[in-house]
């Protein structure tokens, strides 16, 4: 009887430790992205003040931004917010399978995305729009670059997880790990709308 209760109150200690960790992880997560809305806000900030400071916009001699391709990327990016949600739904329900696979569609549609902005800024730096030749262009690769930075750490995340999931690692009653991971995902899929907005239809 001793060793029964000692080997419970031992269980309920490690998960009691677990489950702070683990909240601890989701609550960095959230630190860190209040940061970067900082961070963003300064570079969109910037944005409109030189677009404020300028006669004619765009600035003359700078190529179109491929406007209907990055919106046809936009909807690519949206899309993987809700294989997202549905990793996660499907980890709350312990249906770790199907969790596993709403997790590969998010990471091809993040590669997707990433991959079709990649040649459309080759492109454009084909055509003349580099980060040196102007300041519209510095700022302008300065913004969609961090953002492809930031979409590219938050793949690298889902694959960390995703290989945690695949070892069995979480459970229905603890997977912080991937809560957090589709937090951050939120954040820089609902982050790009905005530049959207901002940089290519301004």
């Amino acid at each position: 009887m001793p060793n029964t209760i000692e080997s419970a109150l031992g269980s309920s200690s490690r998960a009691g430790a677990l489950s702070r960790r683990s909240g601890s992880v989701v609550f960095g997560v959230v630190i860190f992205i209040a940061s970067e809305v900082m961070f963003f806000g300064g570079l969109i900030s910037g944005f409109f003040v030189l677009r404020a400071g300028s006669a004619f916009w765009p600035p003359p001699g700078q190529p179109r931004l491929p406007v209907l391709v990055t919106a046809f990327n936009t909807v690519m990016l949206l899309a993987s917010a809700l294989t997202m949600y549905r990793a996660l739904q499907q980890a709350q329900r312990d249906r770790w399978q199907a969790s596993g696979r709403w997790m590969i569609a998010t990471m091809l549609l993040g590669a997707g995305f990433l991959a079709s902005q990649g040649r459309e800024w080759v492109r454009l730096v084909g055509f003349g729009l580099t980060a040196r030749s102007s300041v519209y262009g510095a700022l302008f690769y300065t913004i969609v670059g961090a953002h492809g930075l930031h979409v590219a750490g938050a793949l690298v995340a889902l694959l960390f997880v995703f290989g945690r999931l695949r070892r069995g690692a979480y459970s229905a009653a603890n997977h912080e790990g991937l809560t957090a991971c589709w937090i951050y995902w939120a954040f820089v899929v609902w982050l790009w709308p905005i530049i959207y907005v901002t940089v290519y239809l301004s």
